[in-house]
């Protein structure tokens, strides 16, 4: 995709739309609404039909929440969109919560709400967090009612169509192992754990279960999907048919059935009576209450792709390496321009995008890139998520430094990396703190430790620098890469 620099979000998104709310919950007899950014999949980034927070609110950031009442309306964000959600909301309308301090179901469970009626999209909220927000709208005094037609979707009368692009089957020489082999070692830990099937609902599980790429979501090659997987190997795939392409059905072979997405429900009430896994931290409650209604037996374990798909084979290994190689050269092109040609002090970060974007089109076998390039100039480059846009555009000024995070779709690897460039010669405190952050890096590069040991025990190595200076920063520190997927993949993250 072509990065767009156009104005999202702002605060007469939250004028415009937040009384065509009200006036939904009103019709369903709602005192208060509560808007996730996940949409049905549980997606960071999302096709522009499900940003739901963003229509409401004007916040267009990736992680956030809100509580919308008849009265009063109150996001909660974290460090990374400080700034953003105060930029791009009404500051008269919309109130600002840091989380975790104390977080959406914190805030809930703090607040005198006797009597009221909170209504939640079952189909957008995990079963933990349904239980966690209504023990804390019973503590408020209030109780919360699944709703069965979400008001944002009925108030959003110019809502885009649902994405519909074509499902390609994903080489196995990128792959490295066939779909039935995995479905295979799938299916033997479902009978270790003497389970019937899996339901995967999660749309990176089904693009590396399966073999197949999509482009539902911007930047990401995922297909919007669900599946089933049972015991004995086999599988039934839920994908809308306007996806399919002509090789699918034969790449998926004799043991994938495949299905339209809307005969999920039905399918889901075939399991009567099975013993099913099914991730409450991955799939909505809709889920759950479909399967109890059903007569399932749910078990409650994660995803059973996600291990497997994070730990790389031996193709995947090389073929990440191998994107890093063929990306790197765009970017090494790109560093250079910018120590001979970007230093003057007329460079915009919108210029930078695009001459970055131009190295890496020259690049073999890009697909696309895997987000949005982060291009930060001065202030701009302490937002760890922020987009330029032609209203943010600022020059890469002599003496400030210069913030660029930017990767690339490839089918056989994904890459994201940040450089932080001096423009004109550095001032002492921009050495000093480039050195410590370095300094961090180097200690986590280097450390050798045990099994067990997990992010949270390593992200102290590379703060540990900035903790004697009295400094830190207001986000993780890193996280998990997939493979011609999405650049951020779980469950490893620093």
């Amino acid at each position: 995709m072509k990065q767009s620099f156009d104005v999202k979000g702002g605060p007469q998104v939250g004028r415009r739309n937040l009384p065509l709310l009200r006036a939904q919950m009103a019709v369903q007899a709602l005192d208060g609404f509560y808007v996730p950014h996940e949409d049905e999949y549980q997606n960071e980034y999302l096709p522009e039909a499900n940003e739901r927070l963003a229509w409401a609110t004007g916040f267009s950031g990736s992680y956030g929440s809100a509580f919308i009442f008849t009265d009063t309306a109150t996001l909660f964000i974290d460090g990374r969109y400080t700034i953003q959600a105060s930029d791009q909301t009404d500051h008269a309308l919309i109130e600002r919560v840091s989380v975790p301090d104390p977080g959406p179901f914190g805030w809930l469970a703090a607040q005198s709400l006797d009597g009221k009626v909170i209504g939640y999209d079952p189909a957008l909220m995990t079963p933990n967090d349904v239980a966690i927000m209504a023990a804390a709208a019973t503590k408020a005094g209030a109780t919360i009612r699944a709703v069965e037609a979400n008001p944002v979707d009925l108030a959003w009368s110019d809502r885009p169509a649902q994405p519909m692009a074509p499902v390609h089957p994903h080489a196995l020489e990128f792959a490295g192992l066939a779909s039935e082999d995995k479905r295979a070692a799938i299916a033997a830990r479902l009978q270790a754990d003497h389970l019937d099937a899996a339901v995967i609902t999660a749309p990176a599980s089904l693009a590396w279960l399966f073999n197949i790429r999509g482009g539902d979501v911007a930047c990401s090659p995922l297909p919007l999907g669900r599946a089933i997987i049972r015991a004995d190997g086999s599988a039934d795939l839920f994908l809308d048919p306007a996806k399919e392409t002509p090789d699918l059905r034969t790449h998926l072979g004799n043991q994938v059935t495949l299905h339209p997405l809307d005969s999920l429900p039905e399918r889901l009430g075939d399991l009567s009576g099975q013993a099913i896994s099914l991730d409450p931290s991955l799939a909505s409650a809709w889920f759950f209450e479909t399967l109890e209604a059903a007569g399932a037996r749910i078990h409650r374990q994660a995803d059973p792709v996600l291990l497997p798909k994070a730990c790389k084979n031996a193709a995947e290994l090389a073929g990440t390496a191998k994107a890093h190689r063929r990306d790197g050269v765009a970017l090494t092109r790109f560093l250079h321009w910018l120590d001979t040609e970007a230093q003057s002090g007329t460079t915009t970060e919108i210029d930078a995008v695009l001459k970055l974007q131009a190295f890496r089109d020259e690049v073999t076998g890009l697909k696309d890139i895997s987000f949005e390039t982060i291009s930060g100039a001065g202030p701009n480059g302490a937002l760890p998520h922020y987009r330029v846009s032609s209203a943010s555009n600022r020059v890469l000024e002599r003496g400030n430094l210069y913030l660029v995070d930017s990767g690339g779709q490839y089918p056989d690897g994904t890459t994201d990396v940040t450089r932080t460039v001096p423009i004109g010669p550095p001032s002492e405190d921009m050495r000093r703190h480039y050195t410590l952050v370095l300094k961090g890096h180097i200690a986590l590069d280097m450390v050798r430790f045990p099994p067990g040991t997990t992010g949270t025990h390593l992200d102290t190595l590379a703060r540990h620098a900035l903790w004697q200076a009295g400094l830190d920063y207001d986000h993780g520190t890193g996280h998990g890469v997939g493979v011609y997927l999405g650049v951020h993949e779980g469950p490893q993250r620093i």
